[in-house]
C-alpha cells in the first residue's frame, strides 16, 4: 500500500500518523490474514530493529478504538485483528485455524437480534466455527 493511502486513512479515523502506527495499519491492509499481535510484530520488527511489542499492543488498540480496524476474539487463545471494518462475518476453521471473512446477507446484524429498547447497542460481531472446505477435503482422503 501507499504511504500516502495509508496516511490518509490514518488521519481520517482521527489517528496521529507514526512509523510505528503506518507500519501496523499497512501490514493490516496488504495481509488479510486476520493477523495476531505476535505475527505483526514478528513480521515488522526485522525491518522495524526498535519496534517493541508493547508498541504493536498499544498501536493496534488505539487503530481498534478509533474504528480504523476490528478486533476479533472468535479463538480463545489467540485476539486478531482485521483492517476491513465493513459489516461482515468471520469463519474460524476449527481444523487449521484459518479465519475467513464472509459476506453478510443482511449489513446489520443488530437486527437479527431482539435489542430492547433501552439497550443501546455499540457493536455487533458474528462469528462461524467449523471445517473450511481444504481440510474437508483433507479429511474425506483420510
Amino acid at each position: 500500500m501507499e504511504t500516502n493511502t495509508t496516511l490518509s486513512y490514518l488521519q481520517a479515523h482521527g489517528i496521529k500518523p507514526s512509523l510505528q502506527r503506518m507500519a501496523v495499519m499497512t501490514y493490516l491492509i496488504e495481509h488479510r490474514t486476520h493477523p495476531t499481535a505476535d505475527e505483526i510484530y514478528t513480521a515488522l520488527h526485522p525491518s522495524i530493529p526498535t519496534l517493541s511489542k508493547t508498541t504493536v499492543y498499544n498501536t493496534l488498540k488505539l487503530l481498534t478504538e478509533k474504528g480504523a480496524a476490528l478486533q476479533l476474539t472468535i479463538d480463545e487463545r489467540n485476539c486478531c485483528f482485521d483492517a476491513d471494518t465493513s459489516p461482515h462475518a468471520h469463519f474460524l476453521c476449527t481444523h487449521c485455524g484459518r479465519v475467513y471473512d464472509m459476506k453478510l446477507n443482511q449489513a446489520e446484524l443488530i437486527k437479527c437480534a431482539c435489542v430492547p429498547d433501552n439497550f443501546q447497542t455499540e457493536d455487533a460481531q458474528l462469528y462461524l466455527r467449523g471445517c473450511c472446505p481444504r481440510c474437508a477435503a483433507l479429511n474425506k482422503d483420510n
